[in-house]
């Protein structure tokens, strides 16, 4: 029997499928999006970029990638963090001449040196300044064009981070943000601990008819009907479950559909994604650059395999194309089933938008 959900939207852009890519750093680049639009993600967030670097942004070879949006991967989103009101405005200004479909604001990073520098995260403990943030973003960008948030529980578990959590979301709505992502962590957690979904049910009464996305603890497709279910949300956002697994968004898919859940990826299936993504790469960093970016992917590809742990070492040594090719030919020679992910292949990395 399928999970009675409804078609995801956001502002005035129908999303479809309510599971959808999260912001990634360092990760949900341009062909990471591609390839998870390609199986079954209705909807992707880039990986979030700093206000001040918008900003000052130089469109040279070297950067380029940052804001590079192919025609096919409409919509997307793209995720700004900052400190100053002012300043991240003109940050949104930039996201929406590169062409993307939504724009985000991150209050949610934990990471210390982002917290240290008054981003992210931080912004949880002064809802004025976040509030202002919103207002100056939502001023600057155009209205056909929805604003969206991305928050965790709070700073921490007291009262006084409770009730500024509810000032921001509350506030946030009212100052015409069409969705609110929430984390069920807190900063203070960063990545330890489960991720508390019932404070998002919790959040999805409060909000009513308002959209509320879920995040935390998704690494699986039963993990996103789950949530959706238990919750109540009107969608979620996968994060580290999406890495190097671009199957979850077909499989959930297929759960959502009340169909049986697909065998994962056989070798043969996941050597023909690691060549295609390699490929993609190549074309938006150049060759020079692409191995070195493929092999934080290719680790994360390896869980897949069987033979994880031999194949994730090989991986980690290789400096040219050659190398990548031998490693497909020497591991991907045979059809063999392949594995599902569980959490315990997804440790917290220590960067932004990792839950």
């Amino acid at each position: 029997m399928p999970l009675k959900v409804h078609e995801l939207r956001i502002g005035r852009l129908q999303i479809g499928s309510p599971v959808v890519q999260a912001a990634l750093s360092g990760y949900s680049d341009w062909p990471m999006r591609w390839l998870a639009r390609q199986l079954g993600a209705s909807y992707t967030l880039c990986e979030v970029m700093l206000d001040e670097f918008l900003v000052n942004f130089k469109n040279r070879k070297k950067n380029r990638h940052f804001l590079y949006v192919s025609d096919d991967e409409h919509p997307v989103g793209g995720q700004l963090m900052g400190a100053e009101p002012e300043q991240f405005a003109l940050g949104a200004s930039r996201l929406v001449e590169a062409g993307f479909d939504v724009i985000d604001i991150n209050f949610g990073c934990p990471v210390k040196k982002v917290l240290g520098r008054c981003r992210g995260g931080y912004h949880l403990s002064q809802p004025e300044v976040a509030l202002e943030i919103v207002r100056r973003t939502r001023d600057v960008v155009p209205a056909e064009i929805p604003v969206t948030v991305k928050m965790r529980r709070g700073i921490d578990d007291s009262s006084e981070s409770r009730d500024r959590f509810f000032t921001i979301m509350d506030g946030a709505f009212e100052l015409g943000v069409a969705a609110i992502t929430v984390h069920g962590r807190t900063v203070e957690q960063r990545y330890v601990g489960p991720s508390r979904w019932e404070f998002l049910t919790e959040v999805k009464r409060h909000a009513g008819a308002r959209t509320i996305l879920g995040s935390g603890d998704l690494f699986s497709a039963q993990d996103c009907v789950d949530m959706l279910a238990q919750t109540g949300v009107d969608g979620v956002t996968v994060a580290r479950g999406a890495i190097g697994n671009p199957w979850i968004f077909a499989q959930a898919r297929a759960l959502l559909a009340g169909e049986p859940l697909p065998p994962p990826p056989s070798l043969f299936e996941q050597r023909e994604l690691i060549r295609q993504h390699f490929q993609l790469s190549e074309q938006l960093y150049g060759p020079e650059r692409s191995c070195h970016h493929m092999r934080k992917f290719g680790i994360k590809y390896a869980a897949l395999h069987p033979q994880y742990e031999e194949v994730r070492e090989a991986l980690v040594r290789i400096r040219t194309r050659e190398q990548w090719e031998a490693v497909l030919a020497k591991y991907y020679a045979q059809d063999l089933p392949g594995k599902y992910l569980g959490p315990e292949m997804h440790k917290a990395q220590g960067s932004c938008e990792m839950g």
